[in-house]
This record gives structure tokens, sequence and C-alpha cells, in this order.
């Protein structure tokens, strides 16, 4: 692979610090775009980070010089006062633009299973929005659209088994048959490296080998470490107000009535073969004596700045 400058939106955060490590691997040479050009990271000094600068079109254009393929994993997951998804959606398109004006060759752009512009859903219809913004702007792209990650530096899976570990049940909203398609957050890093390397506009389902109801991912999660409960159905709301609860004890969001519609509707679940091959399943396996130890913390990230994402 011809060695190039590559630019990873985030890549001292998750997913972003994953394609960065495969490039690096590569020989690339990295830049990084990023809102915590502080932050620790495992990289030494190999990758230099510059501020989004979405304010300033001149100078994230600037930023971009010389760059042959922006991967752009940069997203908010919820709306909160200090972000929402709006924010996102414009902040983006002023990325795009600045790519290309810039003359970035390609974008590798993580977006999300079943995109809508008419969804009711802002990060179904965001994302879409950016999709068709990503082809408006005639630069060659791959558009990846995951489900669920998963990893080390994971949300979901580790706080569903840090509940599990703490409370005698565990409530899954209404009939919890809706179904997620998780894939290992190094398999999307590699595809995206992948997708980097050629120029064919394109557009990826990237789930995992295997598909779960989210009843039956919670009781594999608890089987494997060792804390299986009774898996119950509750209404939406109360499920809400129970997660409501936890994200106040633990300083954070824990989950969102928006993330529990998109569950609930299905949305992500694709009738797609697999992109990746790592198996949640084993994973978990591997991975149960640590799992859940610890709950993750999505705001906590965002307000300290500086310390390296913790590993589950």
């Amino acid at each position: 692979m011809k060695k190039t400058l590559h630019a990873v939106t985030g890549a001292f955060g998750y997913s972003g610090k994953y394609i960065c490590k495969r490039l690096l691997d590569f020989g690339h040479e990295v830049i990084t775009l990023t809102n915590s050009p502080d932050r620790a990271n495992a990289f030494a000094g190999r990758v230099k980070p510059y501020p989004f600068n979405f304010n300033n079109a001149e100078e994230l254009m600037q930023s971009l010089q010389g760059v042959s393929v922006l991967y752009n994993t940069y997203w908010v997951r919820f709306n909160h006062k200090l972000f929402k998804h709006a924010d996102a959606v414009r902040n983006t398109e002023r990325l795009f633009a600045a790519a290309k004006a810039a003359n970035v060759e390609r974008i590798v752009h993580v977006s999300i299973t079943n995109p809508s512009e008419d969804s009711s859903l802002e990060f179904f219809s965001g994302k879409a929005r950016l999709e068709r913004a990503l082809a408006d702007s005639g630069i060659s792209r791959a558009i990846l659209r995951p489900a669920v990650l998963f990893g080390k530096e994971d949300i979901l899976i580790n706080n569903i088994a840090w509940a599990l570990r703490r409370l005698p049940v565990f409530g899954v909203f209404g009939s919890g048959e809706y179904r997620l398609q998780p894939i290992y957050v190094d398999d999307i890093a590699a595809l995206a490296v992948e997708q980097g390397a050629k120029r064919d506009n394109v557009t990826i389902d990237a789930i995992g080998p295997e598909t779960f109801t989210y009843r039956e991912l919670v009781r594999t999660i608890g089987e494997t470490i060792g804390k299986k409960r009774p898996v119950i159905s509750v209404p939406p709301a109360v499920g809400y107000l129970a997660g409501w609860i936890l994200g106040k004890c633990a300083g954070d969001v824990m989950i969102t009535r928006e993330e529990i519609k998109g569950l609930m509707a299905d949305l992500l679940h694709v009738d797609s073969p697999p992109a990746g091959s790592t198996s949640l399943t084993d994973w978990i396996r591997e991975h149960a004596d640590s799992l859940g130890r610890k709950y993750t913390s999505e705001l906590a990230r965002r307000r300290d700045r500086t310390v390296e994402y913790q590993s589950n």
C-alpha cells in the first residue's frame, strides 16, 4: 500500500483509535482532528492533533491540506445541553466542505444502519442527511453503516454487564425481540482502512457475524459473566425511567427515549452479509472477568478531555 497522509477524526477516542493504529501499522503518516488535543493516547507523539475549527472554514481546510483520505467517526450519541445532533450534522457538513476545498481524495464515513431523512429519530435522520451531503460533495466515498460497536472501550455491552452484576433482574423494553448485529471495533477499523485504499463509491452495512435479539444479548452477557438474571419485559416508559435513575446515580445518560425507539423499531438490524468476523459471544467469554466491573460513562469522557479512554 502506498504511504500517504491520512486524517482520522477522534483518533484519541474509540473507533478512531483503532483506525489510526491500523494506518500507522501500514506506515502511513496520520493526523487527527479532535476536540481533545490534550487527551492522553497510545500513539506517543506519532499523530499530530488539530482542533476541529468548525467555526473557521479556512483553518479547518488548512488542517486537511495534503490529506489523501479522511476517516470520519465524528458524531454525538444523544442531545445534551453541551452538544446536539443538529450541531453534529452542521459541523460534519462543514468538515466535508473543508475536505473538498483541501482536495481530499476520499472520505470513509461512519454512518448507522437504516438511516432515513424521513425518520422521526434525529440520530437516523441526521446520519441520512450526512450521507446525502457526502454524495453531493462529489468526493470519492465509502459509507460504513454499523449497528453497534463492541470492544474494550465499549459502553453498551459493558454497561449491560455492569447492570447485570448489580441488579437482581434485568428489564427489556417491551418484548425484547428486536434485533442487533454488533461488530467488533477493530473489524470496522480494518474495513475502513481497506476502503480507504479504494476509490469507488460504496455503501456497506458494517455488521458482525452474529444476530441477537435484545433479550438474547442480555441473557448471553449474563450467562457468560456468571450473572444470569431473570430477564423481564417492562413497558418502554418504565424501562426508560429505570435507566434514567441508574444514569443519574452514575452521573451519566444511560439510555435515551430515542435509543429505545430505535431499538424497538428494529433499526439496528439489516438483511446483509456480515462485514466483520469477530464473534461477540467469543469476545464476551474472553473478557468475562473484567466486563462490567466498572461503569463506563459517556459524559465523563466528554467532561475530562485529558484522560485516555479506559479499557473494560
